[in-house]
């Protein structure tokens, strides 16, 4: 499919560069009137997920992936969850392995190729719920997920109640989009990631004695920590080796439902072939759009409470 001409010009003035465009609506936008209901659902491997649900008593269902570090709570997940309750749809949230205030009972925590999570969700909702259409809306890490999860359909089937996704500020090349935090202004945004993640760790030390914490404050950059925490783990070994399985990347071109990608140009964390345009001019699955501007999952709009990403996601799934 070639690429979608975006419709998106611009923020509001006072977002000056791509890095303002970024961190004030993380920091200070708020979506009043969304009121979950949470379920724990078990998985597989003796854990539990927990999924925040918004139901009208629909037959169509959103479900929605958060980012790094993220949540249910998240703005950019509350702005989808409300206005698409509005339209017709139910939604659930579902929270990654120790996302959202609560440490899981497993060693492993959640990454970027965390689709197996997503693929528990989908199908608990599905044969609990009868929801005849599910849909799915990924936000950067979850963007990821939400796209790895539909390019294994050859390996693990898709359920035919799946039919279109979006994936917000998705980082398809996670490899080339992990080293952007290492240079200038984005070593803040990795600062960010790996402090909370180093709390993770620690709180997981605390169930599994034998993950030595020692030193950990003394680490200073996200590629040292995935070396001696997130990549063994998770059962690699290298942050190396850990990347390049996370990548969704090589899922691409084995999508076979509608997709459509919502990368911003001037997204600090985004570079080279997180934007896709080659697999979308070969996959006719693929929806790719690049706005000149937007950020790393900001796109707002003036005079608006929903941001243009998740406008066009409803006006994209609702179609």
């Amino acid at each position: 499919m070639p690429l979608v001409e975006s419709s998106y010009k611009r923020p509001p003035f006072f977002y000056a560069n791509k890095h303002l465009e970024t961190i004030i609506p993380s920091l200070t936008r708020k979506i009043d009137g969304v009121l979950y209901t949470r379920e724990q659902i078990e998985t597989p491997d003796d854990d539990f997920l927990n999924v925040d649900w918004v139901k009208n008593g629909n037959n169509r269902l959103l479900v929605i992936s958060h980012g790094l570090e993220g949540g249910s709570d998240r703005h950019y997940v509350k702005g989808l969850a409300k206005l698409f309750s509005q339209h017709g749809w139910d939604v659930a949230a579902w929270n990654n392995r120790t996302c959202n205030g609560e440490m899981n009972r497993q060693r492993i925590l959640y990454h970027h190729a965390a689709s197996y999570d997503l693929r528990t969700v989908v199908e608990h909702c599905i044969t609990t719920e009868s929801y005849k259409e599910v849909v799915l809306a990924g936000i950067s890490m979850g963007g990821g997920q939400t796209l790895r999860y539909l390019g294994e359909e050859s390996e693990f089937g898709l359920p035919k109640e799946v039919t279109k996704a979006v994936a917000i500020s998705a980082p398809c090349s996670l490899i080339e989009s992990a080293a952007t935090l290492k240079n200038g202004f984005n070593k803040v945004y990795g600062q960010k990631f790996l402090n909370k993640l180093k709390s993770k760790i620690q709180k997981k030390a605390e169930q599994f004695p034998d993950i030595d914490v020692n030193g950990i404050e003394k680490i200073k950059d996200l590629t040292l920590f995935d070396e001696l925490y997130s990549a063994p783990i998770h059962g690699f070994k290298s942050a190396e080796e850990f990347y390049e399985h996370c990548n969704p990347y090589p899922f691409l071109k084995q999508i076979t439902r509608d997709v459509l990608i919502i990368n911003a140009l001037n997204d600090p964390m985004l570079v080279g072939e997180c934007f896709p345009v080659s697999v979308a001019e070969s996959n006719p699955h693929i929806h790719l759009e690049i706005p000149k501007r937007g950020g790393h999952v900001g796109f707002m709009l003036p005079n608006s409470e929903f941001t243009y990403s998740e406008k066009r996601t409803l006006e994209f799934l609702n179609a």
